[in-house]
């Protein structure tokens, strides 16, 4: 594994950068389609954004906390960039003959709150799930990945779940509906990544051997804000 204190750059990582975000920008823009899976009511987006999450743990496994923490915030500024676009084309004018106003401001007109909601969620669920999966990693020497990866996902995703419908929902439903609903979208998130695992075990072995190397994070600087993805402590 490559002892350098500088990471090279690659391709791969592009690669699932990409994937990320694109993962992130679909769920966001399916949120408003509701789908009935195993008994449960649940925005299409679910289907998507679990895969954030998996994403994000491989970054951050592989390449550390330092340059998943980049990616996190490219996903970041993508969202609010599409956001802005939306709001700007659902709200310029158009000739009369044009009938697809209404349906296209229903799929694609993003509220301020939710907008809000989503992104607030997006950016504690991720850095809580890429910089524990990271600690975690150093304190079992790099040993159950299973495990790590779970964990971590119980918390970012509990976290997240619970921001988003909170602040996007809370005051407009019941509070029973309001639980309802994180719960149920916690439990298909989570059983997402359960079931993926053996997936994700696959992936991360064939990028180490690949990229030869295999990030582990000691006196890592977990401040989100912190862009220098630059350095990588091993």
């Amino acid at each position: 594994m490559l002892p350098t204190k500088e990471v090279p750059d690659s391709p791969l990582y592009h690669l699932l950068s990409t994937l990320f975000v694109t993962s992130l920008l679909l769920a966001n823009i399916t949120a408003g389609k509701m789908a009935h899976l195993f008994g449960l009511t649940l925005p299409a987006a679910v289907v998507f954004f679990p895969i954030t999450y998996i994403l994000g743990d491989v970054l951050t496994e592989v390449y550390g906390f330092h340059r998943a923490r980049l990616t996190i915030w490219l996903g970041f500024f993508a969202n609010l960039f599409m956001a802005l676009v939306f709001l700007i084309t659902v709200a310029l004018p158009y000739p009369p003959y044009w009938t697809g106003q209404e349906a296209y401001k229903a799929v694609l007109g993003m509220t301020p709150r939710l907008v809000a909601a989503s992104t607030v969620a997006y950016f504690a669920g991720s850095f809580l799930n890429s910089a524990l999966l990271s600690k975690l990693k150093v304190a079992t020497a790099g040993r159950w990945l299973w495990l790590r990866t779970i964990f971590s996902t119980l918390v970012g995703e509990g976290v997240d779940t619970a921001l988003f419908i909170v602040i996007g929902f809370g005051g407009t439903i019941p509070l029973n509906l309001l639980v309802n609903l994180i719960l149920a979208q916690y439990l298909w998130k989570v059983t997402y990544e359960i079931l993926v695992t053996p997936l994700t075990y696959l992936v991360v072995g064939w990028l180490k051997r690949r990229e030869k190397r295999d990030v582990f994070d000691h006196g890592a600087n977990y401040n989100p804000f912190i862009l220098d993805w630059r350095r990588v402590d091993e």
